[in-house]
């Protein structure tokens, strides 16, 4: 099962992800997807791991996450955004390359008999990029949102806290 939780920054996506864990499992895995970027980086992967408490399997991963889920987990994915980031940054912006490598690593979580839970950004909905690499970047979100949202069994868009269901 896979569900998707989308939606806007500070949305309620990691909050509604992690109590839809909890309520699935006494013993889910967190898998933490972000490069550690510097202070202000580290403050929010403090306050996330902050937010959760013992019961959690926390794993970083900054790539590939499919090594970290067995049959069985419960296990949260957070988030495509920071993922996707890794990726990006280490083809040196190279879309295309990019999004196989995105697709072909997500590709391997429909294969694991798990319940994954992943949270992604709707980054295109906001102010339009300024910069050629930003604009390119918030192109390659949406298509792998939309490759996951495709394959997700559920879909979820958070506004203001709220859960809309898409599917």
């Amino acid at each position: 099962m896979i569900y998707y939780i989308t939606g806007g920054e500070r949305s309620g996506k990691s909050s509604y992800a992690q109590k839809l864990a909890l309520s699935l499992s006494n013993k889910p895995k967190y898998i933490a997807t972000s490069r550690h970027w510097g202070n202000d980086h580290e403050k929010r992967i403090d306050r996330h791991i902050a937010d959760r408490n013992d019961c959690w399997i926390s794993i970083e991963e900054e790539k590939k996450i499919a090594s970290t889920i067995d049959n069985d987990d419960v296990a949260v994915i957070d988030c495509v955004t920071l993922w996707l980031t890794n990726y990006f940054v280490d083809t040196k912006n190279d879309i295309e390359t990019c999004l196989m490598l995105a697709k072909e690593e997500f590709n391997k979580l429909l294969i694991i008999k798990a319940t994954i839970i992943i949270i992604s950004n709707e980054i295109g909905m906001g102010v339009h990029a300024q910069t050629e690499v930003g604009r390119k970047f918030t192109e390659l979100q949406g298509w792998i949102n939309q490759h996951i949202a495709k394959q997700a069994d559920k879909a979820i868009f958070m506004v203001s806290g709220l859960p809309l269901t898409l599917k």
